[in-house]
């Protein structure tokens, strides 16, 4: 009898091993900035011995298939980025970090909460509340700068999606809720973090908008059934005197390719101006993958100059890698410089002012148009208007001596 304490000892540590590590199903994960908290949802599952998980924005799923569990903490890699969720598990409960690890101490506290479901509030599809919903003359603004937009707002109940069309891009998809008469909005996209709000006044919203860990802005918008999307293809142009393109950078393995290489003579080039750290990138990029098959007999090629956060060939080359496997890109990809001084490596250009830039090069080696930032999926018929363009443009260019 002696030995029963110690056997029911080893019972007891077996069944607490057996009851540690994480549940899966729906979490509701918290983003804490600027004395905001930044809500998402996300969806964990195992796949015999694998964990995985579906990050959610509106429609959008944005798949992880890096997830480290060990009995009391989690390591999430946030799809192509440079960034990664790292907690405790404690219970139904995480709490962490989320790190970018490419920028200097961009750390943002973390926590999640098993079995929530919901971004502000639970969703009510029938409570009656102020109705946002509609098309937006929007203008984003500081003490030195204003930025006009397109804002688009669905809305049943107190559950609202919504994004902005800009200059040089959208704001993808976002997904909240309408709170105390308060829309507030978010969108974690894996390497930005967004919050809105607005409160109504007849037909103009106001509020404001949180951008990461320290910047902020006030916006307005009046509604406008004739609104339209600001102009992106006059931004960035040619400076006088200047017809083509003239290039040299090397791929992913060192090689070097130049827009003047035999394979490009006498067909229409696509550069498309890109880094894997861009969201809005990965949403060109989507597409080219998919058009580019298809289209490539026609007598087309894609090139994309890839600008990454750190200068270095080893870590540019290896986040464009990933970037490539990951999203089946099938045409070359070059390390063309950093973010940070992509005006500088090609100065026939006014300037680089969006990521990403799309530039059609016609058969004769000159550029023909240039293409500002770009409509995602989640701007629903401006995404269709953009790929409708893109083909306008190429259809024009490959039909032209």
């Amino acid at each position: 009898m002696r030995f029963l304490p110690v056997i029911l000892l080893l019972i007891m540590a077996c069944s607490s091993s057996e009851k540690t590590g994480i549940s899966t199903g729906t979490w509701r994960a918290v983003l804490e900035l600027q004395g905001q908290e930044l809500p998402f949802t996300f969806d964990l599952e195992k796949k015999e011995d694998q964990y995985v998980a579906w990050i959610r924005n509106g429609q959008e799923r944005l798949y992880l298939d890096e997830v480290e569990v060990t009995a009391d903490s989690i390591s999430m890699n946030v799809h192509i980025f440079d960034a990664v969720f790292k907690a405790a598990i404690k219970g139904g409960e995480l709490e962490g970090l989320f790190i970018i690890q490419y920028a200097d101490n961009y750390r943002v506290p973390f926590r999640a909460t098993h079995g929530a479901d919901y971004r502000f509030a639970p969703t009510d599809t029938t409570a009656s509340v102020v109705d946002f919903s509609g098309k937006y003359a929007v203008q984003f603004f500081n003490e030195t700068n204003t930025v006009n937009a397109l804002g688009i707002i669905t809305q049943k109940g107190n559950y609202a999606e919504g994004t902005f069309l800009t200059p040089t891009g959208d704001y993808r998809y976002l997904e909240g809720n309408v709170v105390n008469d308060t829309l507030w909005l978010s969108g974690f996209d894996g390497n930005h973090l967004y919050i809105f709000n607005a409160v109504k006044s007849g037909d103009t919203l106001s509020g404001i908008h949180w951008l990461g860990k320290s910047r902020n802005r006030k916006w307005t918008g009046v509604k406008d059934d004739l609104a339209k999307p600001p102009a992106s293809e006059s931004l960035t142009y040619l400076k006088e005197g200047s017809t083509t393109l003239e290039f040299t950078f090397p791929d992913v393995n060192g090689n070097p390719v130049s827009l003047q290489d035999e394979r490009f003579k006498n067909k229409v080039v696509v550069v498309q101006i890109l880094g894997s750290w861009c969201p809005n990138c990965m949403d060109e990029t989507r597409f080219l993958t998919e058009w580019y098959p298809k289209n490539k007999d026609r007598g087309i090629e894609i090139i994309g100059l890839a600008y990454e956060q750190k200068a270095d060939f080893d870590y540019a080359s290896g986040r464009v890698k990933k970037m490539k496997e990951k999203l089946n890109v099938p045409y070359d990809i070059l390390i063309a410089g950093t973010n940070a001084n992509a005006s500088e490596t090609l100065p026939a250009l006014n300037r680089v002012i969006a990521f990403p830039t799309t530039i059609f090069v016609g058969k004769d080696g000159q550029v023909k148009h240039i293409h500002t930032g770009f409509s995602g999926p989640g701007t629903g018929v401006y995404y269709e208007q953009q790929q409708e363009r893109f083909n306008e443009v190429v259809n024009m260019l490959l039909n032209s001596r």
